[in-house]
């Protein structure tokens, strides 16, 4: 007997697990969470995603197409944390070049991939000079550099990445398509031969991040790497996505919704909101409906669910496995 099959609601939004999706959580609850690169700068989550849209719309602009093969050859940086997000949400595939390679290799695994377009740091341009007549797809190069002036060079060099970001619109329309769609693409050490090709789709890491942020979304009390702390990146971002961590660090504050009676409705929802310590006497409760309101606008929630009665606080009861308590909160409330 074959299984049997739930059909969606045609007027159903066919969820495909992309990449793009995973910036709706600190867009939604943290958009003014800082990242930090070095002493150099300090960006929200909100210019972060601006960010991104822009490198995207930079990057298509100066012809980067969907399924093409972006390298990137660079530090741990911010730059190359938009790159994460940017190029696999526009349908292309980034490739996270292992700089610890020979040049002989680095050359020969950004040919395995075809890739056309290199994003660069200005400390690898010696390679890259020595490479550029051995890359056999690559028609385009963006350069990345931190230092008062450009270095001076004959390298055949398209574009500053600022400036490639100054060109784009932080609104680039990212668009829906298959969920197994290569997202990026990196390589072996070689131990055993010519280093080897690992690709990966937007589902999987969709779903590898998914399951980190179980463990991640751990209370503080448990001990271990949770939701309250700050990450500071000490695994190569090429290797292996960096353990998944530019996927997965995105721990915020907490919030609880609450049923309560009401006389007119029966129940309303109550919400009970833990702010940022840099958000405290900043944000009122019509901040948090107005908020809440934008979903309704949008259709994505009723407008019965905008709560009436907002409360915020500095802690939460938890479970014994880390989540909110709502029995006891509606024994406290109700």
């Amino acid at each position: 007997m074959p299984v049997k099959i739930i059909p969606p609601t045609p007027s159903a939004y066919v969820y495909p697990l992309l990449i793009k999706h995973l910036l709706h959580t600190p867009m939604v609850r943290s958009p003014d969470q800082e990242i930090v690169y070095r002493d150099l700068r300090r960006r929200t989550f909100r210019e972060f995603r601006e960010r991104v849209g822009r490198l995207a719309s930079g990057l298509s602009k100066i012809g980067v197409e969907q399924g093409d093969v972006v390298a990137i050859v660079e530090w741990d940086s911010d730059r190359y944390h938009e790159c994460y997000f940017a190029i696999p949400m526009m349908g292309a595939v980034m490739q996270t070049v292992n700089v610890s390679l020979t040049p002989d290799d680095i050359a020969y695994t950004i040919n395995d991939t075809g890739a056309t377009t290199v994003l660069f740091n200005a400390d690898f341009l010696p390679l890259l000079e020595k490479l550029k007549d051995h890359l056999k797809a690559v028609k385009t190069y963006v350069l990345m550099h931190d230092r008062p002036d450009p270095p001076q060079t004959d390298f055949p060099i398209n574009c500053e990445y600022e400036a490639l970001l100054s060109l784009g619109s932080p609104y680039f329309p990212f668009p829906d398509f298959d969920e197994n769609a290569w997202a990026t693409v990196f390589h072996t050490t070689g131990t055993t031969g010519r280093p080897k090709g690992v690709t990966f789709s937007h589902r999987q890491l969709v779903l590898h991040t998914l399951a980190g942020l179980v463990e991640y979304g751990l209370a503080p009390s448990h001990g271990r790497f949770h939701r309250d702390d700050v990450y500071m990146p000490m695994t190569p971002m090429f290797h292996v996505h960096a353990w998944g961590t530019p996927y997965t660090a995105t721990g915020v504050r907490r919030a609880a919704v609450i049923a309560i009676k009401d006389i007119k409705w029966g129940e309303r929802p109550f919400a009970l909101v833990i702010l940022e310590p840099d958000h405290v006497g900043k944000i009122v409760e019509d901040d948090i409906r107005l908020h809440v309101a934008s979903y309704v606008e949008r259709g994505l929630i009723s407008k019965i669910a905008i709560p009436e009665n907002i409360m915020f606080t500095e802690d939460l009861p938890l479970t014994s496995v880390g989540k909110v308590d709502k029995k006891k909160l509606r024994q406290s409330y109700l």
